[in-house]
């Protein structure tokens, strides 16, 4: 099947046989601190990601403050159990006064600066900043009239789908080209924070690829890069992971979140992945041709008289591949030297009376 078409996000091509475009989620992980956020987009640009991402929201724009139980993480969840959902965007949210700091930081870095907006405001704001791009969040799928309004403004769109049925995603993307998208990208996605692996699906990422003929990649919520890397081995061409600074345990998604010396491991294994799995050609690869001459081959192992019998006391499969092929061996043996052969040398045709036997090449098939 031909892969659907790459999309283009500021020079970087992003599909199946392209580099695998990685992400660097910054979230709330900045901690409130400009500084900090500041000082996460320098270690991003020496992880090796090609990209850093930020949220763009406020608590308003998502929510309202309102205490009531529906506006509660449920008690016992992992990391905000029984928080309050505005209190928790406040804490969380990169203010938007920010953004030019952190985008033009990102840019001296030639990291490529996009966002996920959450509201129209947000899509205004960030076209008015000359965002190359816009990420849908998760929970956002369904919000069909925020996502036609990013799909209006001509801009590559990368939808996350965690918690999504496939006629949910059906519906995003027929809302996203029927406002204009051009070019969409689909991330297969756990919403559970962290995602447990029974929770990521990833086998998912070739069947997405196929229904909706866009370029799929992951949005990764596990703990470390595991899922990450598998994800590229199945084909994934984008991967985004939450990024931290180094020590930082407490803020909103340190949990699931790597620092900078597992981002660069991560990135390490990505690359490594993707040259692992390319390519479908069964034979050697040119790495292995110095190991193809040490295959074993026929080699007379004792000095061998002429006209003396070859048996399997003189003659042995070995290391290395300079002599006849093993499939000779039992046409070889009983027959008789042609000369005076010392130990160690790589048997051959003429060093047997009466040369090769007519019937031993076979169509295709070298005589050795």
């Amino acid at each position: 099947m031909t892969p659907p078409p790459a999309i283009k996000i500021e020079g970087h091509h992003v599909g199946a046989g392209e580099r695998p475009f990685v992400i660097a989620e910054v979230s709330g992980n900045h901690n409130g601190s400009l500084e900090r956020a500041l000082e996460i987009i320098d270690a991003v640009a020496d992880s090796g990601a090609q990209a850093v991402k930020f949220q763009t929201y406020t608590a308003d724009t998502l929510t309202i403050d309102v205490d009531a139980p529906a506006f509660r993480v449920t008690e016992g969840h992992e990391l905000w159990g029984g928080r309050n959902l505005y209190q928790l965007y406040q804490e969380a949210h990169t203010p938007w006064e920010w953004h030019p700091a952190l985008f033009q930081r990102a840019r001296e870095h030639g990291l490529v600066p996009f966002s996920s907006p959450f509201d129209p405001t947000a899509v205004d704001f960030l076209v008015a900043m000359d965002v190359p791009a816009f990420k849908v969040a998760s929970f956002e799928l369904v919000d069909l009239p925020l996502i036609r309004r990013m799909a209006a403004t001509g801009r590559p769109l990368i939808i996350s789908t965690g918690m999504a049925e496939a006629a949910e995603i059906d519906e995003a993307v027929v809302a996203a080209r029927g406002a204009g998208a051009t070019e969409i990208a689909l991330l297969k996605a756990s919403s559970a924070y962290p995602s447990p692996p029974e929770a990521m699906q990833l086998g998912a990422i070739r069947t997405m690829r196929e229904r909706w003929d866009v370029p799929v990649g992951l949005s990764d919520h596990t703990l470390g890069d595991t899922a990450a890397i598998a994800a590229v081995a199945l084909g994934a061409c984008i991967v985004e992971k939450h990024f931290k600074a180094a020590g930082d345990d407490a803020s909103p998604d340190a949990a699931f979140s790597l620092d900078p010396a597992g981002f660069r491991r991560m990135v390490d294994a990505i690359r490594f992945t993707e040259s692992a799995v390319a390519g479908t050609t069964i034979g050697p690869a040119p790495a292995e041709l110095e190991s193809r001459r040490f295959r074993r081959s026929l080699f007379v192992v004792e000095d061998v008289e002429a006209g003396e019998a070859f048996t399997d006391r003189n003659v042995r499969s070995i290391r290395p591949a300079d002599g006849l092929h093993t499939r000779h061996l039992e046409t070889v043996l009983g027959r008789h030297a042609a000369s005076t052969i010392p130990r160690g040398t790589p048997l051959a045709w003429d060093l047997v009376e009466g040369g090769e036997p007519r019937a031993q090449v076979r169509p295709g098939q070298s005589a050795r």
